[in-house]
């Protein structure tokens, strides 16, 4: 009797910790599937026609589809810094891509996220979840600025912006490394990057199915170097350029990877309890054959074609499927509405500039952002409403109604001068809240001030100034 009695105790003081623990496993995984330097018109559920892409085409059919989705840059890692701290990056200084030109008072180990800057990998580990990151990073390569130093578990994948998907034949360097968390993986070892990447998120699916997690996963498809598989190349002979015939194989494994991660889901019985996010990181770039299609501008672009990127939301049984949303909303959206999805507690002392989409698309009269803005360098702008205003050093301020003309084709700056006052005091406003850049670009001031000018139209103009 002593023993039986003894084992009701235990039971009985074991219950809430058998409660918490099938609490935290009912709660949503989340995994953020990031493409890089897509055009705007390259994915089939954005007009696309030339490349297949059934598997994301889904991903919207199943969710939600944001046809005025922006992104806080228009070039690779600003735009990740602030969609992965849910705040304009300006605001801590990670103004431009990362290079070796330090400004006044900082030095190259401050090229990376602010360390008093929570990611969402801080914010999902604050609330008991597990963390990946896999694929490209480019928010700091130095030891302090690594993933697993900014709240992730796990890291498999590269530091820098860019590199080879295939094996290098000679030793690689420190940002195009593959790193297996602490351990350099061998070259040889090295097939194709966008697969490796699928399989390791399929792996993680698998090991981590009784367990909440966030999973961040950056492809590097579609950037440059072009690099597709000869296999899928052959499929689509039919395409002339060879650039974008590579292209388009890369986009088809990529696509590919994502339906073999839904299936990993699928198989593991996870599939209803994940949210998924999928977000192109900024518009076709100048030089990988991206289609941004009546975009005006590139990568590198306050134009449209620069900042208005695919945006889809899928989340079975939480989000209507077949949802399209047409207001304005922003990747800084993403880490609040991640944490309103798994009723998240945010890390005390954070200031987010984002919204949580999920109330706004439940509230179909409220609008997420009345105004957003834009900063890189010389050039910045603000859209409002229907206005949008580019400002760019020494050129003419540009206006654009864009509820009628979404291809910014005419300047009405001249025509409503009370509206690019009102603009300038808005966009001038918000810079008093942004830091310095702590670092600037490569490329300097010419590209931006060239981008800008209005007699810079057409794709062969465009493509000359990445």
């Amino acid at each position: 009797m002593k023993t039986i009695a003894l084992h009701i105790v235990i039971f009985i003081s074991l219950f809430p910790l058998i409660g918490m623990a099938q609490k935290m496993a009912q709660r949503p995984n989340v995994i953020l599937i990031v493409s890089d330097d897509g055009g705007y018109q390259d994915f089939g559920c954005y007009g696309g026609t030339e490349i297949p892409t059934p598997n994301i085409d889904l991903l919207a059919r199943n969710g939600i589809r944001f046809t005025q989705a922006y992104v806080s840059a228009s070039v690779c890692a600003p735009s990740r810094a602030g969609m992965i701290t849910g705040k304009y990056q300006q605001r801590f200084g990670f103004e431009h891509n990362p290079s070796n030109l330090p400004a006044k008072g900082f030095t190259k180990e401050d090229v990376g996220i602010d360390l008093s800057v929570k990611t969402i990998a801080d914010q999902f580990k604050a609330n008991g979840y597990a963390t990946i990151a896999i694929g490209k990073w480019h928010l700091g390569a130095e030891e302090k600025y690594h993933p697993q130093n900014r709240g992730f578990d796990h890291f498999y994948g590269f530091l820098g912006g860019h590199r080879d998907y295939f094996g290098y034949k000679k030793p690689a360097g420190k940002e195009v490394v593959l790193w297996d968390d602490g351990k350099a993986v061998p070259e040889d070892q090295v097939t194709y990057t966008t697969e490796m990447f699928t399989s390791r998120a399929r792996d993680y699916v698998r090991a981590n199915k009784n367990q909440p997690f966030f999973m961040y996963l950056a492809y590097n498809a579609i950037h440059t170097p072009m690099q597709g598989l000869d296999s899928l190349e052959k499929e689509f002979s039919f395409i002339k350029d060879k650039d974008r015939r590579a292209f388009a194989a890369m986009m088809k494994c990529m696509d590919t990877g994502i339906s073999q991660l839904m299936d990993e889901l699928k198989k593991q019985g996870i599939y209803n309890n994940t949210l998924v996010f999928f977000i192109n990181d900024n518009g076709a770039a100048t030089n990988n054959a991206a289609d941004n299609g009546s975009l005006r501008g590139l990568k590198g672009s306050k134009f449209e074609g620069g900042i208005r990127v695919p945006f889809i939301m899928q989340w079975p049984g939480k989000i209507t499927a077949g949802t399209t949303y047409h207001k304005m909303v922003s990747s800084l959206d993403i880490l609040p509405t991640a944490l309103a999805a798994i009723n998240g507690r945010p890390v005390k002392n954070q200031v987010l500039d984002g919204k949580n989409l999920l109330y706004y698309i439940s509230n179909k009269s409220k609008t997420p952002h009345q105004d957003l803005f834009w900063r890189r360098g010389i050039a910045a702008a603000v859209h409002s409403g229907k206005w949008k205003l580019i400002r760019s050093g020494s050129n003419p301020v540009l206006l654009f109604d864009l509820d009628h003309d979404i291809k910014e084709s005419v300047n009405l700056a001249a025509r409503y001068p009370k509206v690019v006052k009102f603009l300038l005091a808005k966009l001038e406003n918000w810079e008093k809240g942004l830091e310095q850049p702590r670092w600037t670009s490569s490329y300097g001031d010419t590209n931006q001030l060239m981008k800008h000018r209005m007699e810079v139209t057409g794709r062969e103009m465009e493509r000359q100034y990445p």
